[in-house]
């Protein structure tokens, strides 16, 4: 989801991963050449063998201390391939070692990257299909059949979401479902909530798209997209218990914009920009589904407190970004700062690095908090992806790790 889009949830929702019509990265630097919910261990079973998997890509080396361990894992995002096509990458834990991982005709729209193997899931063309971690044994698991712009959410195949022990994909197809690895099939456990008006006009009043697994796989962090905006909800797997979020303060907690905590006990979330719903930063109980605002910006408040990209790290601190900015300036690209502060988001809030985040589309967080590689956009126009830059939460120097990339996700 767009990090920068909240306000315009109410028309955006309707499609929300739905992007297999239009090619976002065509205009970015190029990185490639000219329950089922209870399973039992299992592995991928290979169908088809796919030819190129596993080419290496040049890329220009990059300071660093220890290349060979730049990065704590491989990092996997999307770029376009010399056709202009957009595709999933693999960069290597050297932080230099770039690998295209799949070479579809169609725009890859969204993926997710198994835990446990790196093995990859993925959507092209309204079909969810997996590939090994070399590119190999591309296989489609899942046909969503023809997809059209108009009510393309009644069809379209969205969110693949791979479980912590790589047994169960959940994604979203009509409602949220779970595919098995080892049945190879899929259950449906929450149906599209969707209204028929006049001319079988299809109107959404509640969709169900899968998100985050807590890290025990007991857990999984859902959106819920309406015709006019969108919120959260905590799934169960065990029972199916659905828990929906409590007093929002106006707040906009979904699209995973968040971080979970280590035990799956809490969620921060944040948003920078405000409108039809207001900016700050949260706190939301999983169990109960009580949120509580930590920070908040609004159109009455001043000056406005935002933020953007929370995450939780091991030891109980909280990072993100943040700004203090007036009440006029919230519904642009506020001037983020790196902080760290308890988890109230407030006691000992410390500024890391002098730089000003006001280009940044997304941010991935180290496990332990030591750095955070941010995606800064050319322009303040481009709402998706950018330069793959590396900040160390230490303020030592900046490394440049890829000229495009979004959606990054860590691997094994």
């Amino acid at each position: 989801m767009l990090k920068n889009s909240k306000p315009l949830l109410g028309i955006l929702i309707l499609l929300i991963a739905a992007l297999a019509c239009a090619n976002p990265l065509e205009t970015q630097p190029q990185n490639g050449p000219a329950n089922v919910e209870t399973v039992v261990a299992a592995t991928f079973a290979a169908l088809t063998s796919s030819p190129g998997g596993g080419s290496t890509l040049p890329s220009t080396p990059q300071p660093g201390d220890s290349p060979s361990s730049l990065l704590p894992h491989s990092m996997y995002y999307l770029a376009n391939d010399g056709a202009q096509i957009t595709q999933v990458f693999r960069l290597d834990k050297d932080g230099k070692t770039v690998t295209q991982l799949t070479f579809e005709p169609a725009n890859v729209n969204q993926y997710d990257v198994s835990p446990v193997d790196g093995s990859v899931v993925y959507v092209s063309n309204n079909q969810l299909l997996t590939v090994n971690a070399d590119g190999s044994s591309r296989s489609m698991i899942v046909d969503g059949g023809p997809s059209t712009e108009d009510n393309a959410f009644l069809t379209s195949i969205t969110s693949p979401v791979w479980s912590p022990d790589g047994q169960t994909i959940a994604y979203g197809h009509k409602g949220l479902n779970f595919y098995s690895i080892i049945s190879g099939q899929s259950n449906r456990v929450l149906d599209d909530q969707v209204e028929y008006l006049d001319g079988n006009f299809a109107i959404p009043r509640e969709l169900y798209r899968p998100e985050l697994y807590s890290a025990d796989g007991s857990k999984l962090i859902i959106t819920l997209a309406y015709y006019e905006g969108a919120s959260s909800a905590i799934y169960y797997l065990n029972g199916g218990a659905l828990v929906r979020l409590k007093e929002t303060d106006r707040g906009i907690i979904c699209c995973g914009d968040y971080s979970l905590s280590a035990d799956g006990s809490t969620l921060f979330s944040g948003s920078p920009t405000s409108g039809m719903f207001a900016a700050g930063l949260w706190r939301v109980d999983t169990a109960s589904g009580n949120v509580t605002t930590l920070l908040k910006g609004d159109y009455d408040s001043s000056p406005a407190e935002v933020a953007d990209n929370p995450f939780i790290a091991p030891d109980g601190q909280l990072y993100f970004f943040y700004a203090s900015v007036p009440n006029s300036e919230m519904m642009g690209r506020p001037p983020l700062q790196l902080v760290r502060s308890a988890a109230d988001g407030v006691t000992g809030r410390t500024t890391l690095r002098p730089e000003i985040f006001q280009t940044m589309n997304e941010a991935l967080w180290a496990p332990d908090a030591s750095f955070v590689i941010v995606a800064n956009a050319q322009t303040d126009q481009i709402y998706m992806g950018g330069e793959a830059q590396l900040y160390p939460t230490d303020g030592s120097a900046m490394v440049s790790l890829a000229p495009f990339a979004r959606n990054m996700k860590w691997g094994p």
